[in-house]
């Protein structure tokens, strides 16, 4: 879906559920739909202030919250790491730098036909699930000195 339609979507969601769609939402919205990089609460209230000079972090975050809970952005949590929103809710996984925080997108078929294991679905219903790699991106292996192997082995 592209970004007219999200807004769009977001527009008709806030007025079938009563909330009023004030600038802030539809900024907080905006920000986050124009960043492909997972931004955190504070990038995305960084965006939102340039186009807003009044708003506080305190409105930035509360709206994420109300978009998280609408289904609109999900929270992508990483052990140790801040959160960060995603505006992408098609199904993807991540690969997500230990050292600089970047989450990139990993779309890949197998991974999304992982079985979920008998034991699990017997005591848990899953509902949606996204596989996390962790290493270090390109950057940061340049940075310090390790030579990333880009050959592919046969």
């Amino acid at each position: 879906m592209d970004k007219p339609d999200r807004i769009d979507e977001f527009k008709e969601l806030c007025r079938r559920r009563g909330i009023p769609m004030t600038p802030q939402r539809r900024a907080v919205f905006e920000a986050i739909l124009a960043r492909g990089d997972h931004p955190t609460a504070d990038q995305v209230f960084e965006e939102v202030h340039k186009r807003l000079a009044d708003v506080s972090k305190a409105t930035v975050y509360r709206v994420l919250e109300r978009l998280v809970e609408a289904g609109l952005v999900r929270r992508v949590v990483h052990s140790g790491m801040p959160a960060r929103f995603d505006a992408d809710l098609t199904r993807h996984h991540h690969a997500t730098c230990r050292r600089c925080g970047r989450i990139l997108d990993v779309r890949d078929p197998k991974l999304d036909a992982i079985d979920i294991p008998s034991e699990l679905q017997e005591h848990f219903e899953v509902e949606d699930f996204c596989v996390q790699f962790f290493g270090l991106c390109f950057e940061c292996r340049s940075q310090a000195g390790e030579q990333p192997d880009l050959t592919t082995s046969a």
